[in-house]
């Protein structure tokens, strides 16, 4: 699991593998979202500076996930096994994540100092207060994130927990597509990972600033508001792209495949952008600026400095004019890739187009650097 605190480099949720440190060999970012697989592979360009590999986008059919849930284990599979093929790559160690309401997390405060062994039965014994199923059906795991605010002979860690089902579905999928799973991340983290790829190309770093990140994928947009790397908001709204993808159906008489394909190509009739993407697009707006106001009335901030906008809904064309007419506030389209190296097996503009909605996956690659 990933951290944004500055003395934390992200732990995991425990699975058959994560013990090994991710650093020692190559790893592939795996995101599975409920409309595509996506994987990411990074290398090292320079100290402190990467190269983007390889990656691959593989559609999947309507409720193969549902709510974050893999519903049709081996139809995900076979879509995991092609994006796999597709990169070309010989690694198999793969960084997965589970969506944020799989997790249970919970901050407490220890004393410093203790060893490992004494640490890991503090952290049960605390769990059990708040986690609501017994410790041997949840993965647990848990990162000290530094020394407590209040005081300085106490350290602040955070417990995190899964039900194991969760977790064991998508490992599932990973072995069932000739994969070998080493990390098991949570979906946030990794996007706040990437994330900071992104704030970097902000003046100074984005520091001091009130930036909202708007992931808006399939059927759900999630709102983080971050300042200097830390959350200090989130909220998840039941907005997505599939609304779009409904429409088309509905008004081209299209299958759900052949709409979601004509959506990414663009190949649809002349009406199209007047009829339903323009409505959808201000509805898209109208939806972000509705999560800002709930984030203004509900914290004591009362502006945000930059809107980024991340998943497969910010690939369309003009999202981001639309959000920042309605919001009035500085919009752009998240690309985590923009100051990293390419290598020559991908096409700039290719990648320009697909890199909103690999925000996870690349989050998920980044594990490979964490100490």
């Amino acid at each position: 699991m990933r951290l944004t605190n500055e003395n934390s480099k992200g732990f995991s949720l425990q699975i058959d593998l994560s013990i090994f440190n991710p650093k020692a060999r190559p790893l592939l970012g795996l995101d599975i979202s409920s409309s595509s697989v996506k994987m990411v592979e990074l290398a090292e360009a320079a100290k402190g500076s990467y190269r983007i590999e390889r990656y691959a986008i593989e559609t999947l059919p309507r409720d193969a996930v549902v709510d974050g849930n893999i519903t049709n284990l081996e139809t995900v599979a076979e879509a995991v096994k092609r994006a796999w093929k597709r990169m070309g790559t010989s690694t198999k160690y793969v960084a997965m994540a589970l969506p944020a309401a799989a997790v249970i997390t919970k901050k407490i405060i220890v004393p410093a100092g203790q060893r490992d062994r004494e640490l890991e039965f503090q952290v049960e014994s605390e769990a059990n207060q708040y986690i609501p199923f017994a410790l041997d059906e949840v993965n647990l795991d848990f990162q000290v994130v530094g020394p407590a605010p209040s005081s300085p002979e106490d350290v602040e860690v955070l417990i995190a927990a899964s039900r194991k089902e969760k977790v064991e579905d998508r490992v599932a999928v990973a072995e069932a597509a000739g994969l070998k799973p080493l990390v098991m991340d949570v979906e946030s983290y990794a996007a706040q990972a990437a994330f900071e790829l992104v704030e970097s190309q902000f003046p100074d770093g984005g520091q001091n600033q009130t930036l909202a990140l708007v992931d808006i994928g399939a059927n759900v947009m999630n709102v983080t508001i971050l300042r200097n790397d830390q959350p200090v908001y989130a909220r998840e709204q039941a907005f997505g792209g599939s609304q779009l993808t409904q429409d088309i159906v509905r008004q081209y008489g299209m299958s759900q495949e052949e709409a979601e394909t004509a959506k990414r190509t663009g190949n649809l009739p002349e009406n199209f952008e007047s009829d339903l993407l323009r409505p959808f697009l201000d509805n898209l707006a109208l939806e972000v600026s509705r999560a800002l106001q709930f984030f203004f009335t509900s914290t004591q901030f009362n502006q945000v400095d930059h809107i980024v906008l991340a998943g497969g809904c910010a690939v369309i064309p003009g999202v981001d004019e639309a959000v920042s007419e309605r919001t009035q506030i500085s919009t752009v389209v998240a690309n985590p890739f923009a100051n990293m190296a390419l290598s020559q097996r991908i096409r700039p503009k290719n990648l320009a187009t697909d890199a909103p909605s690999l925000l996870v996956a690349c989050g998920l690659a980044l594990r490979r650097f964490d100490q």
